[in-house]
């Protein structure tokens, strides 16, 4: 009795000194929600398969071969995205020879490049690309060959088809990298680039070799002009690896410390290259003697934490099917060691994948890269006008890798009415491979309309807001968006007379 008493006086003094009557106001129940976790293979940017000179919907390589390094080319498409004995990819990976990118001395072949973007776009894709110097057939530009004079016995021997200590070399190919780079670092269209500076495919053979004065300034021709899209190092050799992690660019910045600058992941190039009884005159693979040594000796062990890492087929599936013979177990085994370096998309060569692997594949294509599943949710049943909405969100990323773009985590009220989007304020990009939890107070705005509210969520696009990652859970709507649950909008009852 004391105590409604005192409550009373309270009020009354209350009222008396503000002129305000103050009301007890309704406190909002929890609601919690443990979205259910989906299996589906899911085709997400940046991760999982790529096409390889090809665009999704194209026809693949036939047999066990492929071609690269000519200029691209373009099928005839008739609106199916569909890769048959494939998977659906986000990425369109293109190995293009200097050759046919510079027919002229600084005359580059823009429109090539920019058709390429256009149409990787176009079939739901972005662009990953590697301008290779030179490679089999396929020479130097006639120019440069007419400049330097035919080819000679180098130290890199056939690997090397015309000298890279030739102040011309760093001069013109360094040239056409800055110039490749000034024009395109950043364009949302861009997934990656190859940093590729000597060798056939540009692939870094005996790149040891190379002065430092070359050295750096071939690989400073991409780090000073990719300033924003993701480079790929090769990992042919460790120790120029290991010396790349030395430097900086112009202005200090090392590439291991600062959050500014544009870090750089590495590749591989013959995943699936192991010693087995069929091939009795191998004692040492890149699987099993390269990769696992160069990896850590480069100090590289740790760069998928900032920049994606990418791998390629060793020959093709139907390759190590028909003439290496390999099994399942070696297959799963093969799959398995990429996951633990961390992969985040695979070239397959645009080879088909054999039926019986089919299975192995999805199983590995739901680890690759990055993969987000909400595991709670938790909201008020209503909220205040110009107040607050408190969530709290435990994610996981059942993945291997972050994800590499500043997407945005968000939530949508939305109604027949009127849609309000919040965007939390949470860094995906620091999201690895585990549990995540983000707990944020989310700014209702003033003018928001009164009534019921759908209450979704979603990773989205920070310049569009529309949703640009599929989620492991169920609840996606028809926009991409996923349903949590029911949330209502209401006056705030202390507001000013």
């Amino acid at each position: 009795m004391a105590e409604a008493m005192k409550k009373c006086i309270i009020s009354v003094l209350f009222f008396a000194l503000t002129g305000y009557p103050v009301i007890a106001q309704e406190k909002p129940s929890q609601e919690k929600v443990y979205p259910k976790e989906i299996f589906d293979v899911l085709n997400n940017p940046g991760i999982g398969f790529t096409t390889f000179q090809r665009f999704n919907g194209d026809t693949l390589f036939s047999g066990i071969s492929w071609r690269e390094g000519w200029p691209i080319e373009y099928q005839e498409f008739d609106g199916d995205l569909t890769n048959r004995d494939h998977p659906q990819t986000s990425i369109a990976y293109f190995r293009v020879s200097w050759k046919f990118f510079e027919p002229e001395p600084k005359q580059y072949n823009w429109p090539m490049i920019d058709k390429a973007l256009r149409t990787a776009a176009e079939r739901g894709q972005t662009l990953m690309f590697r301008l290779s110097p030179y490679q089999g057939a396929i020479d130097v530009p006639d120019w440069y060959r007419e400049m330097v004079g035919p080819e000679k016995e180098t130290i890199g021997g056939r690997h090397w088809r015309i000298d890279p200590e030739d102040p011309r070399y760093v001069a013109y190919f360094g040239g056409c990298i800055k110039a490749f780079g000034q024009r395109y670092d950043g364009h949302p269209d861009l997934e990656a680039v190859d940093v590729s500076i000597i060798g056939p495919c540009g692939e870094g053979a005996f790149s040891h070799l190379l002065t430092d004065e070359t050295r750096t300034g071939l690989v400073n021709a991409y780090l000073d002009h990719f300033k924003k899209t993701p480079l790929h190092f090769q990992l042919e050799d460790y120790g120029l690896a290991k010396k790349l992690n030395t430097i900086h660019w112009p202005d200090e910045r090392d590439n291991d410390v600062s959050r500014t600058i544009n870090h750089y992941g590495y590749r591989i190039d013959c995943l699936g290259d192991v010693t087995t009884p069929t091939r009795t005159d191998r004692f040492w693979s890149h699987m099993k003697d390269a990769y696992p040594s160069e990896i850590i000796l480069s100090g590289m062990a740790d760069a998928w934490k900032k920049a994606p890492v990418t791998m390629e087929i060793c020959w093709t599936f139907m390759h190590w099917l028909q003439v290496f013979k390999y099994d399942e177990e070696v297959v799963e085994w093969i799959f398995n060691e990429a996951l633990k370096w961390h992969l985040s998309s695979f070239n397959a060569k645009s080879s088909p994948v054999p039926d019986e692997w089919s299975p192995l594949v999805d199983k590995w294509l739901n680890r690759m890269g990055y993969r987000f599943v909400v595991r709670r949710f938790e909201y008020p049943s209503f909220v205040y006008r110009q107040a607050t909405l408190p969530i709290q969100t435990m994610w996981e990323n059942i993945g291997v890798a972050p994800v590499y773009k500043a997407y945005l985590f968000a939530v949508r009220l939305r109604n027949d009415q009127q849609t309000v989007i919040l965007p939390t304020n949470a860094t995906l990009t620091e999201w690895m491979p585990g549990d995540i939890l983000h707990n944020e107070h989310l700014y209702v705005p003033h003018d928001i309309a009164l009534g019921k509210y759908r209450l979704e969520l979603a990773v989205v696009s920070p310049v569009s807001f529309e949703p640009r990652v599929k989620l492991a859970i169920e609840g996606k709507t028809a926009d991409g968006w996923y349903d949590m649950g029911e949330i209502e909008i209401r006056e705030n009852m202390m507001k000013d007379k």
